[in-house]
């Protein structure tokens, strides 16, 4: 097993990273790898040898093929990483990369749905589910459930029966790094949740064989909801109200965000609901909110 395979399972064993994180990992190393076999050509090199010269030749190596500085940044967040277990791990003397500067981050603000928007989507939503289909009610569900807490895709999809308790108004969920927090639930969505048990009950008992008792969203056969199929269903929602903007389930991460603090919520305590471990991550969304102030600022002031 060579360094990078005992760091990749390291991080996977040792460090519990997200199964994402881990495949970013993996590429970004293998990409390092590949760079230096042409870097040093028929050289010998070792990790203890390799200097900052040549990580900035990897980096402007991603920059030529054109790669956003996001991914640059997040290669170098791997280097770093990797060199950091090589060090505990008393493979190297130092670590080469701490001193490499990443390319400056643009800020982006996250799409979002105003309240116009939200008021007009459900409305939509709940007309459809009143229809009681399955796979219209289990929409809903998972529409409310998205907007009510801000969670993850990802966590939505690994949500077991066990986690949601609807009389206390709560739902447990594990993050990134399987970490686990609990996150209140609303009215609205709790009433979308009871409509969604009672059909998902009907569709176990009796309509499909060998269903997946342990998970909560369920397909209309049956077993746990497949990420592409939120995806699907959430997207395919959102475009009934701006079809153009390219709304997705992360939106209505960045729309619960923003409207908790539109209404003066303390921004500590929405870093928390979102599962963020830094503040300054939670912090994008305070911008969201000030650019919306400019725009009402600038509508209705006669001298803006």
């Amino acid at each position: 097993m060579n360094e990078v395979d005992e760091f990749l399972l390291h991080l996977e064993k040792e460090r519990d990273v997200s199964p994402h994180t881990l495949k970013a990992y993996r590429r970004d190393l293998g990409e390092l790898l590949s760079f230096l076999s042409a870097y040093y050509g028929a050289r010998e090199w070792s990790w203890q040898g390799l200097d900052r010269l040549a990580i900035r030749g990897f980096l402007a190596h991603l920059t030529r093929r054109k790669l956003s500085r996001r991914s640059i940044s997040r290669a170098l967040s791997a280097v770093r990483s990797f060199y950091s277990f090589l060090h505990r791990s008393e493979m190297v003397e130092a670590n080469p990369a701490r001193g490499v500067s990443g390319p400056k981050l643009e800020k982006h603000l996250p799409g979002y749905l105003d309240r116009a928007q939200i008021q007009l989507l459900f409305e939509s939503v709940e007309i459809k589910a009143q229809e009681g289909g399955f796979t219209d009610v289990r929409n809903r569900a998972m529409l409310e459930l998205f907007y009510s807490t801000g969670m993850r895709l990802s966590e939505l999809r690994g949500i077991n029966r066990g986690d949601i308790d609807l009389l206390s108004q709560q739902v447990k969920v594990r993050g990134k790094g399987k970490k686990e927090r609990i996150i209140p639930v609303g009215d609205h969505a709790q009433l979308a949740l009871r409509n969604y048990e009672a059909k998902r009950d009907e569709l176990t008992g009796n309509r499909v064989a060998a269903p997946d008792r342990l998970a909560f969203f369920l397909s209309a056969r049956g077993k746990r909801i497949s990420v592409r199929a939120i995806q699907s269903a959430v997207s395919g929602l959102l475009d009934t109200i701006d079809e153009d903007a390219g709304l997705s389930t992360h939106s209505l991460r960045h729309t619960f965000a923003t409207h908790l603090l539109d209404a003066g919520a303390d921004l500590r305590a929405v870093q928390e609901l979102l599962g963020h471990a830094s503040i300054s991550t939670t912090q994008i969304y305070t911008h969201t909110s000030v650019e919306r102030l400019k725009e009402v600022y600038g509508k209705a002031h006669p001298r803006a």
